[in-house]
């Protein structure tokens, strides 16, 4: 597919999103909201052991989550924030800047971080539209994040977060488009990798 094509494509799934994403009730993406929150905790959360009650589990728990602080009608991040500052979690926010990178800021105090934060999160939560099982994400359209990802580590983990019925089995995408490791929905969180893609 040449690139007008592809441009044209996502051009078309992201006003077919949109609209359906517009015709969610407040109380669904309340709901929606909670249940991401969930899912982050089950995943990434203190795991119990044992019967000796909930203690981090090496690996499991993290220290710093990048989130992104939704507007409109994307999933909405508030319930996820508030439990990472309930479990002591160092929190990134981003910030557009003029040339339309994000730099980073610390939440909730505002202290301004720069363009490099992002590579200190353990796990990284970006917007989206739609993400298909291979990693291509649809966000929409400015490059922000595209610009940003380019400075994760190899050992970091993305996840974009969607509504489990923008999980598609393809999204059109082009060479500059930065993929991610998998996806948070209220479900739950899935990885995409060469061994369960099919």
């Amino acid at each position: 597919m040449s690139s007008p094509d592809v441009a044209a494509a996502k051009r078309s799934l992201r006003r077919e999103v949109l609209v359906r994403r517009g015709q969610r009730t407040d109380a669904q993406r309340a709901e929606t909201a909670a249940a991401l929150a969930g899912a982050f905790a089950a995943e990434f959360g203190p795991r119990v052991r044992g019967g000796s009650g909930v203690t981090p589990d090496a690996g499991a728990a993290v220290r710093v989550v990048a989130v992104y602080l939704s507007f409109a009608t994307e999933p909405a991040t508030g319930p996820l924030i508030e439990w990472l500052a309930d479990q002591r979690v160092r929190t990134l926010a981003p910030t557009l800047r003029p040339d339309a990178d994000l730099g980073w800021l610390d939440v909730p105090d505002g202290a301004p971080l720069g363009l490099d934060a992002i590579a200190d999160a353990d796990v990284i939560l970006v917007p989206a539209l739609a993400v298909d099982l291979r990693g291509h994400r649809l966000g929409r359209g400015g490059g922000s994040y595209d610009r940003a990802l380019t400075r994760v580590r190899p050992e970091q983990t993305v996840l974009a977060v969607v509504h489990d019925d923008e999980v598609l089995d393809a999204v059109p995408s082009e060479p500059h488009d930065r993929m991610v490791d998998g996806v948070l929905t209220a479900t739950g969180v899935r990885y995409f990798g060469t061994a369960t893609d099919g």
